[in-house]
C-alpha cells in the first residue's frame, strides 16, 4: 500500500513539475512578445515624431509663401482677405418643393366602415 502511495506521489510531483515548466515557458514567451511589441511601439512613436517634425518644417509660412510666389503663374494663389468672405444675407436658400395634391388615391383597405366592428365605427369628415 505504501509503495502505491509513493508511486502516486512521485507521479503527482512529476506532473506538477511538467505543468510548472510549461507555464514558465509560456510566461517567458509572452514576456518576449511583450518586449518585441514595446520595441515596435517605441519605433513607431519615433517615426511619428520625425514625420511631425518634417510636416512642421514643410509647412513653414515663409516656405509656403516662396512656393506661392514661384508658382504664381500656374496656380494664381492670392492671400485670403476679408473680401473673400460674404455675409449671411447673401446666402441663397432653395425654395421648398411645392406640395402636390393626390387626386387619384387608391383605397387599400376599403371603406373605413368595414375596418371596425359596427359599435366602433369612425365618422368620416368630408
Amino acid at each position: 500500500m505504501k509503495s502505491l502511495l509513493y508511486l502516486c506521489t512521485a507521479l503527482g510531483v512529476i506532473a506538477l513539475a511538467a505543468w510548472a515548466y510549461r507555464e514558465n515557458h509560456l510566461t517567458q514567451q509572452a514576456m518576449n512578445e511583450r518586449r518585441a511589441l514595446e520595441r515596435e511601439i517605441a519605433l513607431l512613436n519615433e517615426t511619428i515624431s520625425i514625420q511631425r517634425a518634417e510636416w512642421a518644417y514643410l509647412n513653414r509660412p515663409d516656405r509656403l509663401r516662396e512656393l506661392v510666389d514661384v508658382n504664381f503663374e500656374q496656380l494664381r494663389l492670392v492671400p485670403v482677405t476679408g473680401a473673400h468672405f460674404g455675409e449671411i444675407g447673401q446666402i441663397v436658400y432653395p425654395l421648398p418643393a411645392p406640395q402636390t395634391e393626390i387626386s387619384d388615391a387608391i383605397e387599400v383597405f376599403g371603406a373605413v366602415e368595414h375596418l371596425f366592428a359596427p359599435s366602433e365605427t369612425v365618422e368620416q369628415t368630408p
